[in-house]
């Protein structure tokens, strides 16, 4: 049998994160938006993973997993715990952050690849106090919580790309 994105369970429910700490907050709305991305996924094969739909954009969800997992990589292990490693899926110089050559013999690599890197952001910040702050690439002073935010809405701006996608390629909607 062929591989498909393998479906997701849903690790909690939106409103239970409505009276719990900050912390469990932000923690709980990224992996809302991470269960999102990959529920767009699921399902679909290989080929259907590349295909772009909605022209002229090269946008696919598999590029998004690919690019997310970039994202994820920069701000909680580079940047935040200053680890020295390089792209997940990109050379450091090209600039396309992952969404650039998909191809669907990757596809079920590609969402290990994904999985094993939010495993490590969430390590990485595990533990950490929400104020520990690190100096971006550009000298300015950013802290945990930042990096948190600014990944609730990196997800869930592509979560929007990839409700398009996914409904032109199979009409399915919702959020999985």
């Amino acid at each position: 049998m062929a591989w498909t994105a393998p479906p997701v369970e849903r690790t909690r429910q939106l409103g239970d994160l409505g009276t719990v700490t900050e912390r469990q907050m932000l923690e709980g709305w990224l992996r809302w938006h991470r269960e999102t991305l990959l529920a767009k996924c699921a399902g679909l094969g290989p080929e259907q993973l590349v295909r772009t739909t909605v022209e002229p954009s090269n946008l696919t969800l598999l590029g998004l997993v690919r690019h997310l997992a970039e994202v994820e990589r920069w701000w909680f292990r580079r940047s935040f715990a200053g680890e020295d490693i390089g792209d997940v899926f990109t050379g450091p110089s090209d600039g396309d952050e992952g969404l650039d050559g998909v191809h669907a013999a990757d596809a079920e690599r590609d969402f290990g690849l994904f999985r094993a890197e939010v495993e490590a952001c969430d390590a990485a910040a595990a533990g950490q106090d929400l104020e520990e702050t690190f100096a971006s690439s550009y000298g300015v002073p950013l802290s945990l919580r930042w990096v948190y935010v600014l990944m609730i809405q990196e997800y869930a701006r592509h979560n929007g790309h990839a409700d398009f996608l996914r409904e032109r390629t199979d009409g399915a909607t919702g959020d999985g």
